[in-house]
């Protein structure tokens, strides 16, 4: 079999493995949906995923030494990962090809002559690794696995869940999405005037692996200097490495069509150099090294603003679980996995939320989820790749059992905002943050007073047998049948209260008629008399877990928020209580 087709085997295999993975990420009850399958492996083969987590924390989280594998072959074959495994190479190698059905033989190889700025991706990998140095990991952002993971788990799969609901029973929306979609399509389209141009010019793994592969002992490469001038391997390089001449060793991504198109032979895959020479790496100038080092000088200034201590942002808000903001950015590859597998939606991707160092990072947003933090749901924790969300079990997210001393995860603590809540700012009765609150005992209380709805105006009315006949209508938003509404003498607050049990326009139905009360049938007046049960948190109780938020009726900015104050994660933003 020829080695192209086998190359074009692996690559199909590890695409539809890729998008296999993505979509059993999703929980049900389906035989297809997530039962244990190991959905992050292809994330765990990256190596500069398990480098740059290394390089931030000191330690290498114990699954992704499945990277090993990748470096040793790497070492021993040299880019083998971008030929034959990569998915997102597997789609740049596909719509190039596509680009390419247009041109001429001559405009082929134009397209595939190397280029200076393919060095570009050295520059980026250095300044990520120095970025990872100093505690901030950015490589998610432009690592292709992290990328493509995130892209179809955000953008692509909802488009099915929206519109098929095959993969999930209702639709899922993220915010920000359509920037994640943008940088998607770029990346693609992108290789229809250059072909694999995201792995030629911007691709931080492709240049790990270039430097990895540098003194492989296999490799592609000719076997004589001499070659005539048809150059068809410059027609079908994947890498642009320039195979007609002295090769670019760390160019190469074993693409194999040099080797297979080649009508003298004249390539060869052997543990000899190349007979025309070789080149270990494209040009690197000292002042592109220069500013890759300035990630060390960015990180810092990151550091200085202190969005991980007393400056940090009240309203991110982590998923439970999660390490404290310093540990969690060290960790995070942005890779959507917890955005995808969260039943409720409530996970989306941040924006500047954690400053530019968290962009695409996983942060709450209770308002666009289908309901708060379900407390018995741990999913998030089981699929982060690098354990910025730690895995928990039941009984440590409930404060159950030998946890019961340090309590439940708690993400924050709600917070009453008296201005836009309803009981409070409108004298209009609710009771949805109370009843939906899943603690037990309840986080959220109420206290209940009695207030005139219009206070200093008492209404004319006239006695009837059962109630009273208004002189007037009251506005519409005042439901006098729902029970929280009383009548009393006009001037007599100490008066007992008589509880309006049905409405009919201005015919009230009381629970004590009026009638036998002596009272004249003309000349009444009375007040109309709300019971308001506004609510408290007790934070001692209080979880964040958001569903008072996401049910609050006040559309817009929610009159009880969750903070991230008293979050389990952060000691710094305990509060005393």
């Amino acid at each position: 079999m020829r080695i192209v087709t086998v190359r074009r085997i692996s690559q199909v295999f590890f695409l539809v493995v890729f998008l296999w993975f993505c979509l059993v990420a999703t929980l049900g009850a389906n035989w297809w949906q997530l039962r244990g399958w190991p959905i992050n492996w292809i994330l765990e083969l990256d190596p500069l995923t398990a480098i740059s987590t290394a390089l931030a924390t000191g330690t290498l989280f114990s699954a992704l030494a499945w990277a090993l594998v990748t470096i040793a072959l790497t070492l021993f074959v040299g880019r083998f990962f971008c030929g034959f495994v990569c998915p997102l190479g597997t789609i740049n190698q596909f719509t190039g090809w596509l680009g390419r059905l247009r041109l001429g033989p001559d405009a082929r190889v134009k397209a595939n002559r190397h280029r200076t700025p393919q060095a570009w991706k050295y520059y980026l990998l250095f300044f990520l690794l120095f970025l990872a140095l100093t505690g901030s990991v950015q490589t998610g952002v432009f690592d292709p696995l992290p990328l493509l993971h995130r892209s179809v788990n955000l953008a692509l799969l909802p488009l099915a869940d929206n519109h098929l609901g095959v993969l999930s029973d209702a639709p899922r929306y993220y915010a920000s999405v359509w920037l994640i979609g943008v940088v998607l399509l770029g990346v693609v389209a992108l290789n229809l005037f250059f072909p694999r141009f995201f792995c030629r010019f911007a691709c931080p793994l492709g240049a790990l692996f270039g430097l990895l592969s540098r003194f492989t002992p296999w490799r592609l490469g000719k076997t004589s200097e001499a070659c005539g001038d048809c150059c068809i391997c410059e027609q079908y390089c994947e890498g642009a490495c320039r195979p007609s001449g002295k090769i670019i060793t760390s160019e190469c991504v074993l693409c194999f069509n040099c080797l297979d198109h080649c009508p003298a032979s004249r390539m060869t895959f052997t543990a000899k150099g190349s007979a025309a020479g070789e080149t270990g790496l494209p040009d690197l100038s000292r002042r592109g090294m220069v500013i890759a080092g300035g990630g060390l000088l960015l990180a810092s200034m990151w550091g200085v603003g202190a969005l991980a201590g007393t400056n940090r942002n009240p309203l991110l808000i982590r998923p439970p679980g999660s390490l404290d903001e310093d540990r969690f950015l060290a960790r995070c590859i942005r890779c959507g996995q917890c955005m995808r597998v969260c039943p409720s939606n409530i996970i989306q991707p941040a924006l500047l939320e954690a400053g530019i160092q968290g962009l695409w990072t996983p942060a709450i947003n209770y308002r666009i989820s289908r309901s708060g933090c379900l407390p018995n749901c741990i999913a998030c924790g089981q699929v982060c790749p690098t354990a910025a969300i730690r895995p928990l079990s039941l009984e440590e997210r409930q404060g159950l059992g030998e946890f019961a001393g340090t309590g439940p995860i708690r993400m924050g603590t709600a917070f009453v905002d008296r201005n836009r809540c309803l009981p409070w700012a409108m004298g209009r009765p609710c009771l949805v943050c109370h009843e939906l609150c899943p603690v037990s005992p309840k986080a959220i209380f109420t206290r209940t007073v009695f207030e005139t709805i219009r206070d200093g105006q008492a209404l004319p009315a006239k006695v009837q047998e059962t109630g009273l006949t208004l002189d007037e209508v009251l506005p519409t938003w005042v439901n006098l049948a729902s029970g929280d509404y009383y009548v009393r003498g006009a001037g007599q607050p100490e008066s007992v209260l008589r509880r309006i049990t049905a409405a009919g326009g201005v015919n009230l139905i009381l629970d004590r008629p009026l009638a036998k009360e002596g009272l004249p049938a003309e000349g009444l007046r009375v007040d109309i008399v709300v019971r308001l049960s506004r609510p408290y948190v007790d934070a001692a109780k209080c979880i964040g877990c958001g569903m008072c938020e996401h049910e609050c009726p006040v559309a817009g900015l929610r009159a009880i928020r969750v903070y991230s104050e008293n979050e389990s994660r952060s000691r710094p933003g305990r509060m005393l209580i």
